[in-house]
């Protein structure tokens, strides 16, 4: 509800891509006071910014009773700047990670008036959103955190996302152009829109395409949907959790933020050019970067392959020891595994 959450004026908002969003906002909520040391908290794909909320609160780390926690939200997440919300604008622009940090910069000190922040951290998405802010503003910020996430999207990630994508094109009679592209209709001819009929077969298509993917082999081998999350059966599941969760979604948001993730690369931009190792190099937080040990699109290797590319004593490793795969980070139905992580967070403030 927008009563949950406020907006920022951004004006007309210059992309990376040379695009624009014409008078661009930027949604947020703050908890606790804004003297106390800042932690930006951004959301996830498709997430609203309720459902960060999971990780804060008087018992945990994030306690705004100690911290001025901020939680700004992606471009195309329905409350910012979205296709859902800016329908006159199709199709919506190229939107980066690169861009979604400019404006939550933009949020954080002009409009919030911090300075500097003590840690930036998030989820998936969140968490590329965080290895983001470490390279594009590398002082501002103590601690970094990326759980369950990267800092440039693999090359098996974005064939993942070219399912998802995918199932969405082919609800309205078209393809995908390609990684990082839009479909084929739109690159030979323009845009064309959904209806409701493709809306809802494209989205259930979606939700079917993503249960494979976010949860673990090991977490339907022991059928944890049934024992931990309730449902009777594994069609019960799918139909109630997986197509619930995509048909609450608008498609055109979901696809502004695959493109957004699936081009995610940090090192793409100044001064890093390209070079992945030079962007990595050039975190100057700590940083404790937490994958999930069964997560199938953001495994531990990866993880491994950017701390090792950090300079010495920035970057630590530990790795979520969890059957529920990417869903060990968020968004807190796993209670043992929101132990783990607030329980880290505990010791990384602490000693920090």
């Amino acid at each position: 509800m927008a009563g949950d959450y406020e907006t920022y004026k951004l004006g007309n908002f210059k992309l990376k891509s040379g695009g624009e969003i014409p008078d661009a906002f930027i949604a947020y909520k703050t908890l606790g006071d804004p003297s106390l040391p800042a932690i930006i908290y951004p959301t996830w794909y498709s997430g609203l910014i309720s459902d960060n909320l999971w990780l804060t609160g008087s018992t945990k780390t994030l306690n705004p009773s100690k911290y001025y926690i901020i939680i700004p939200a992606l471009f195309g997440n329905s409350q910012s700047s979205s296709p859902s919300n800016t329908s006159f604008l199709r199709p919506f622009p190229q939107v980066l990670f690169y861009d979604n940090v400019r404006a939550q910069y933009q949020l954080v000190t002009k409009h919030l008036g911090i300075q500097h922040a003590r840690a930036v951290l998030g989820w998936s998405m969140g968490a590329g959103q965080t290895y983001q802010w470490a390279t594009q503003y590398p002082d501002f910020m103590d601690l970094v955190v990326p759980f369950c996430g990267s800092a440039k999207t693999s090359l098996h990630n974005q064939v993942m996302l070219e399912g998802v994508k995918s199932a969405l094109y082919a609800a309205k009679g078209t393809s995908s152009a390609g990684v990082a592209k839009a479909d084929v209709h739109t690159e030979k001819f323009g845009y064309s829109g959904f209806i409701e009929e493709t809306k809802v077969n494209g989205l259930k298509a979606l939700g079917r395409v993503y249960a494979g993917w976010g949860f673990s082999q090991a977490f339907y081998r022991e059928r944890l949907y049934e024992s931990e999350l309730g449902f009777q059966d594994l069609e019960d599941f799918l139909v109630n959790f997986w197509e619930a969760w995509a048909c609450s979604k608008d498609p055109e948001n979901m696809l502004v933020m695959a493109h957004t993730w699936q081009a995610a690369d940090c090192s793409a931009q100044e001064p890093y050019n390209g070079d992945f190792k030079k962007a990595m190099e050039g975190i100057k937080a700590k940083a404790l970067v937490l994958p999930g040990k069964t997560d199938l699109y953001f495994p531990p290797e990866d993880s491994e392959i950017e701390v090792r590319n950090m300079r010495p004593g920035i970057g630590e490793l530990k790795v979520f020891p969890s059957i529920w795969g990417h869903w060990a980070g968020g968004p807190g139905q796993s209670t043992e595994d929101v132990k783990w992580l607030d329980d880290n967070l505990r010791e990384l403030f602490d000693k920090n």
